[in-house]
């Protein structure tokens, strides 16, 4: 999908690079051959792509089980690629390194918080929401804002699941009842791109910032 002239996945690979991120997963299954005709092996954008292919779309919680032993033991960004952001994904990096303090060390144990979502305010195709955030940062299944397919992963949050087609929506409401998630609100740009209508949108504000 293009916005401005440029594929919406390769804003997100161009941002990955320019913080240092080498090694990206990508699950494929519709049009997957032209999605990889289209970014081929990764080197030019400094990165080695690897692609998850799906015979059957696997949806969002089957797709990154399947893509689990390409991840590694260690936390890990997942980015939808149909999102369009300014959030700086350098502060989820942060979150995947031993030495990094602060909140990672929520992130790093496994035991006590398996994933960092970030939030933002509701838009108007879905102004329910999906969590809300309380005072020492954890997560909890009261609407209040919108994930925005945008986070960190232990892979322990995965450890129960089976091979097989399902979200990953009820996976992380199960998360935050146990007070597993942790998770910051973002109100800078944010579009996801689901509908011809939130693509204008984005064309639109696209061309007038370059």
């Amino acid at each position: 999908v293009p916005v401005n002239g440029k594929p919406l996945i390769v804003y997100h690979l161009e941002k990955l690079s320019a913080i240092g991120i080498k090694d990206v997963v990508i699950n494929i299954s519709y049009l997957a051959d032209q999605i990889r005709d289209a970014l081929g092996d990764g080197k030019k954008f400094d990165l080695n792509i690897i692609y998850s292919y799906e015979p059957e779309v696997l949806e969002t919680g089957g797709g990154i089980v399947q893509a689990l032993p390409l991840l590694g033991d260690e936390p890990f960004l997942v980015i939808s690629s149909d999102i369009y952001t300014d959030y700086p994904y350098e502060n989820l990096l942060a979150l995947c390194h031993p030495e990094a303090g602060g909140i990672h060390r929520r992130i790093s144990l496994g035991d006590n918080c398996l994933a960092h979502l970030i939030l933002v305010p509701n838009p108007p195709f879905h102004p329910e929401g999906d969590f809300s955030l309380d005072s020492t940062g954890r997560i909890s299944n009261t609407p209040a804002y919108t994930y925005a397919n945008l986070g960190v992963y232990h892979p322990d949050l995965f450890r129960d699941c089976s091979p097989g087609k399902y979200p990953l929506g009820p996976l992380l409401r199960k998360a935050a009842d146990l007070h597993l998630l942790t998770g910051d609100i973002y109100k800078g740009i944010w579009y996801n791109v689901g509908t011809y209508e939130e693509l204008e949108k984005l064309e639109q504000f696209a061309k007038g910032n370059g």
